[in-house]
């Protein structure tokens, strides 16, 4: 199974966003789904503690930065990102 071509699967990409988000937020717990493209994210994590759904996003966001950029991202879209506390 070593036939590239420029999607990468589904299965890596959910891990490549969960590795980015674990690298930003260490103590999180997230959940990635999707593919496409289009990917679902529930991070849980105790920084978003005290702090409003559009800093956690934004800090999510940040985290996933990377993988966003350029016309041939692997990611395009977060369908839904959903910040959660313990």
């Amino acid at each position: 199974m070593s036939h590239h071509h420029h999607d990468a699967p589904a299965g890596d990409m959910c891990a490549a966003l969960r590795a980015a988000i674990l690298t930003a937020i260490p103590d999180a717990q997230v959940e990635a789904t999707g593919g496409g493209g289009h990917y679902t994210l529930v991070v849980t994590s105790t920084v978003f503690a005290g702090k409003g759904m559009v800093d956690s996003q934004r800090l999510v966001y940040g985290a996933i930065a990377h993988l966003m950029k350029g016309d041939d991202a692997p990611v395009h879209a977060i369908d839904s990102l959903r910040t959660r506390t313990p």
